[in-house]
């Protein structure tokens, strides 16, 4: 009888990568995916421990897999897993605690997996491919609690990461997006003590990457703005063809005050400078950000810089975060905490300035091209749907795609590129026309 599996990350795009990697380490060796009702044989549950509410939806999540499969060994992993992994121990059904994600392969190897596997095939039930190429942070942000639970800095070998890009591209994935605990320190632990020109950066990669064969595209995901440097975007200018024009640049507050708080590196200004250094090199690039509102102390003066900085940004996303406690991080414990109510007024306006930069920045793309990778087939509206280059979800007529390529099944057009151009803007999306 086939040994049934049943997987559930939360958390960020580090986290779904290593869950993806660990079931398909398990594939190997006759684990197959439960389904509906099935009874799972095993369950991995893969937590976050970024908030408090992390803590909890992964304890929520691992006592409904131990009721849902009573007979299923329960393994956990991930940053909650680390934080505290005698406190997940004594959770229902839980068998092993896997407190460091570089011993995933040794942890796939106890379960019989003979050929553990450095990267994955494809990526199951994802369009867009998250591919993990360091783990790891060094900095000290008063807010977060990952560089205490992620702390070794560890870079993939390259020659991994291109085969693993190559099979991805092969499976079918028209577009990978790059990824780690923080993206922009690759290569800085095997630099040290090394000449510069002999060091290893992000910029190196990308170049490798670009000259891999097929139609496919490259997306950074978060990176910091110190490291947007000259290098680096010489080298997305170079491979335009081949990685997109989108940055997401971490902000996460507009106020310099508050930013020493954070212990954030940077000032405003130097912010603002490489989103400008972006623009004088990148066709109309989008610029995309998180922000913290509510930190603590925040007077309504440094809330109104914060709204300046992402005004003159000119952000085409903002992710808007009200401040969380973390316990064991310097910020739950600083004085003058914000008000519940009044971090609310804030998300409020600053989603509300986000609304109003999105719709800028969607209609100054009005009759330029853009390419759709296509997500899905939408019959009864008549659309393609997809995400631009540019990071826009946008749709397409069917009947344009159907002319197009009369002989593509309609389940066909999905993970396609299409080559279109921009003939309007609406709130939330861009409409498109495939260009002549």
């Amino acid at each position: 009888m086939t040994a049934k599996l049943r997987v559930h990350t939360l958390g960020c795009k580090v986290n779904q990568y290593e869950t993806e990697l660990v079931r398909q380490g398990l594939s190997t060796i006759g684990y197959e995916d439960a389904s509906g009702q099935d009874q799972a044989d095993l369950c991995v549950v893969n937590t976050c421990t970024v908030t408090d509410t992390g803590d909890a939806k992964s304890r929520q999540v691992i006592r409904r897999m131990a009721r849902d499969n009573p007979d299923a060994r329960i393994v956990v992993m991930g940053c909650y897993a680390t934080r505290a992994p005698d406190e997940v121990a004594k959770l229902p059904g839980v068998v092993e605690v896997l407190e460091d994600k570089r011993e995933l392969g040794d942890l796939m190897g106890r379960f019989g997996v003979i050929d553990i596997p450095t990267g994955l095939r494809g990526f199951a039930g994802r369009k867009r491919a998250y591919v993990k190429v360091q783990d790891g942070c060094l900095l000290r942000c008063s807010y977060c609690i990952i560089p205490m639970v992620r702390p070794k800095l560890a870079s993939r070998p390259v020659d991994h990461i291109v085969d693993e890009v190559t099979d991805l591209v092969e499976a079918g994935h028209s577009e990978v997006i790059l990824t780690g605990i923080h993206l922009g320190h690759f290569g800085v632990d095997w630099n040290r003590n090394q000449p510069r020109e002999n060091w290893t950066r992000l910029s190196h990669l990308l170049v490798r990457l670009a000259s891999i064969p097929g139609e496919f595209r490259i997306r950074l995901s978060s990176i910091e703005a110190t490291e947007v440097t000259r290098e680096l975007i010489g080298v997305m200018t170079e491979h335009a063809d081949k990685i997109v024009p989108h940055m997401h640049l971490c902000l996460q507050s507009g106020s310099d005050s508050v930013l020493r708080r954070m212990r954030r590196r940077w000032s405003s200004r130097m912010f603002l400078d490489r989103c400008n250094l972006l623009r004088e090199s990148l066709d109309n690039p989008a610029i995309t950000t998180d922000v913290i509102v509510g930190f603590p102390g925040e007077t309504d003066d440094e809330f109104e810089q914060t709204l300046q900085t992402c005004r003159q940004a000119g952000f085409s996303k903002i992710h808007v975060f009200p401040f969380s406690k973390r316990r064991g991080t310097p910020a739950a414990e600083m004085p003058d905490q914000v008000d519940k109510q009044l971090k609310a007024e804030r998300v409020d306006r600053l989603q509300e300035l986000e609304a109003e930069l999105r719709g800028n920045y969607y209609r100054s793309l009005i009759g330029s091209d853009a390419e759709l990778l296509v997500e899905s087939v939408d019959q009864d509206k008549g659309q393609l749907i997809g995400t631009t280059d540019r990071y826009a979800v946008a749709t397409l007529p069917l009947e344009q795609a159907i002319q197009f390529d009369p002989n593509t099944e309609l389940k066909q057009f999905e993970n396609r590129l299409l080559q279109t151009k921009i003939v309007s803007a609406e709130a939330n999306s861009l409409g498109l026309s495939l260009r002549s």
